[in-house]
């Protein structure tokens, strides 16, 4: 289950995309450090709220799919990407130290066009995701 290390990942509920990556996440994840919330839920509104970010946008034109808080902090955008690609298990820290590499203004340009598509090309879900009774705990 989570450690006192965790760190929580707030992603949009009904995008495909953002579905996907939580799976991703949960399957690299061994030691259980990130836990989540739906941007899109009572929690996932009250912790942007807490950290002084404006009410997450629903729909593609909305500022993040996915934002991270960790360390009491928040980071978006490719930087919350790459920090949750960096605990993961296997080589994903390297494709981390890789993106880190290019300008921020790039990887959040790429960031902002997948994002303002993401309906689009991957679709979007009628309700958020329902973990398991197994993944249940880390679901905030």
């Amino acid at each position: 289950m989570a450690t006192s290390a965790s760190a929580t990942i707030l992603f949009d509920g009904v995008c495909n995309l953002c579905h996907g990556l939580v799976q991703f996440v949960i399957r690299h994840d061994a030691r259980g450090r990130f836990r989540f919330a739906a941007l899109q839920s009572e929690l996932g509104q009250a912790l942007l709220a807490a950290h002084g970010q404006p009410a997450a946008a629903d729909g593609p034109a909305g500022p993040d799919s996915v934002i991270l808080l960790e360390g009491g902090q928040l980071y978006a955008h490719s930087a919350a990407v790459l920090r949750i690609a960096r605990h993961l298990d296997g080589p994903w820290w390297l494709a981390a130290a890789l993106g880190e590499r290019l300008p921020r203004h790039w990887r959040d340009a790429v960031y902002r066009f997948v994002a303002r598509h993401r309906y689009r090309w991957f679709g979007r879900q009628a309700s958020c995701l329902v973990p398991t009774p197994a993944l249940r705990a880390r679901f905030l």
